[in-house]
């Protein structure tokens, strides 16, 4: 079996799917994307297509070493993402192929070693970019069966704010803990927009609503200042969606700060990079949380590792999410049911490969439309950038 030609697709709201294709007609889907930068992680997929037209599909970790090791720059978000998409592609073809008599296709967990688990908990976003009177979205989540919820902690915030902001967020989690009851599980996102001196102390008077964890308290290029915010708090801390390598997660694995992992499976090198970034945080004792605010075919590749990574406790996914406007992630797959939610958990699929059948038709006609989704740009009031 050969490599024979490599599509892209970017569709609404703000993906980008892949499609690689065989001389014997099997076909693996991936989705390499970076949110914002569609159209140069694109770029790269494509020259990334070089090393694999006329190779052997079923070499993954070759394939990936050459796609990582054979350019003297390497690493990053786009590299890593563009390699990511190709990844997951590659294993979907594997999966597939393996058609003989006995065996009609295997999912990929299957071939990483069996699943360690049936299901996985999952959390449901709620609100929007600025938290505001989120207790009835809260209820509402709830009541559909999710046991964790998952929200925006603030708004833009200066690198040192005033403590009307730090009031104004602990409001928001107050009202929600209230709403929601002590039991359900809450995890805040700081989404890198506080700095250091701001973090310790959103960190401290959050405590008290024993939240599920506090996410990128600070960004990830800060990670030094983890070490102070821990001491702070007894929280667990959460960080790693712009971590996009082994080698990236290493230093933060090793400071010892960080009780939860949450590598893109997107991102982060694809189901062949995650797997043994998984493995690495097992070996220090921390959980794997998978980043997937992404489309159907980012969440089955992330349903994969899950059930392989005994560490693993909790999956985000992106159904409902706030930045899904216009297609939401069933909209893409024929087997709409293959993402089975039930009391707060999802099945792991069991079809072949990423077990879920991309609706080509669909794609190929929301593609005509296409996207060039941007974060907003916030400014604070003094005029100056603000992070997002």
């Amino acid at each position: 079996m050969k490599i024979t030609k490599l599509t892209t697709y970017i569709v609404p709201p703000r993906w980008l799917f892949l499609k690689i294709e065989t001389d014997e007609g099997v076909v693996g889907w991936g989705e390499p994307v970076v949110e914002g930068r569609a159209l140069t992680v694109e770029a790269a997929v494509h020259e990334l297509a070089d090393y694999l037209i006329g190779k052997d599909p079923m070499l993954i970790e070759d394939h990936w070493n050459v796609m990582y090791r054979g350019g003297f720059y390497r690493g990053g978000a786009i590299h890593m993402s563009a390699l990511a998409g190709i990844d997951q592609a590659l294993w979907d073809i594997k999966g597939k192929a393996l058609n003989q008599p006995l065996w009609k296709g295997q999912p990929i967990h299957a071939l990483l070693g069996g699943q360690c688990r049936d299901t996985i908990k999952v959390y449901s976003w709620i609100g929007g970019d600025r938290p505001a009177d989120v207790a009835n979205n809260a209820k509402d989540v709830v009541a559909r069966g999710f046991k964790a919820i998952k929200l925006n902690g603030c708004e833009e915030m200066q690198i040192v704010d005033t403590n009307e902001k730090v009031e104004k967020a602990v409001e928001t989690i107050a009202t929600i803990r209230e709403a929601i009851g002590p039991h359900i599980g809450i995890g805040v996102d700081f989404h890198g927009r506080v700095h250091k001196p701001m973090a310790k102390v959103l960190a401290k008077e959050l405590e008290p609503y024993k939240l599920m964890f506090i996410e990128e308290p600070v960004l990830s290029e800060n990670r030094e200042a983890l070490k102070e915010i821990a001491n702070h708090c007894s929280t667990p801390i959460a960080l790693g969606e712009r971590l996009f390598s082994r080698w990236d997660f290493k230093h933060v694995l090793s400071d010892g700060y960080v009780d939860i992992i949450q590598p893109d499976l997107s991102h982060a090198g694809g189901i062949t990079e995650c797997r043994k970034i998984a493995a690495m945080a097992e070996a220090y004792d921390v959980a794997l949380a998978p980043h997937c605010p992404l489309g159907p075919i980012a969440l089955a590749a992330c349903l994969q590792v899950d059930a392989v990574s005994y560490n693993a406790f909790i999956q985000e996914q992106s159904l409902g999410i706030h930045y899904n406007t216009g297609n939401d992630i069933l909209d893409y797959i024929s087997n709409k049911d293959v993402f089975h939610y039930a009391d707060g958990f999802v099945t792991i699929p069991q079809g072949p490969g990423l077990g879920v059948e991309v609706d080509e038709a669909y794609v190929i006609e929301r593609a005509k439309e296409g996207h060039r989704w941007r974060n907003p740009i916030w400014r604070h009031k003094d005029g100056s950038v603000a992070e997002w």
